[in-house]
């Protein structure tokens, strides 16, 4: 059974930006370390440009 708050979130935003926006909340609030936020912050970066590109690819293969 999917918990109310992934289902309000599927339909947003996804996990990996609500995670982001969290612990951005979280540095300003002085719960998390710099170098943490920067960990979170490059996890996500990285996580989406991997999607983005299999993504692309996916497309391309598709238009060929």
């Amino acid at each position: 059974m999917t918990p109310i708050i992934d289902k309000i979130l599927s339909f947003t935003i996804s996990k990996k930006l609500s995670v982001f926006i969290i612990a951005t909340f979280l540095i300003f609030a002085e719960k998390l370390s710099a170098e943490q936020w920067v960990n979170i912050a490059m996890m996500y970066i990285g996580t989406q440009g991997a999607i983005d590109i299999l993504v692309e690819l996916i497309k391309a293969r598709k238009t060929k």
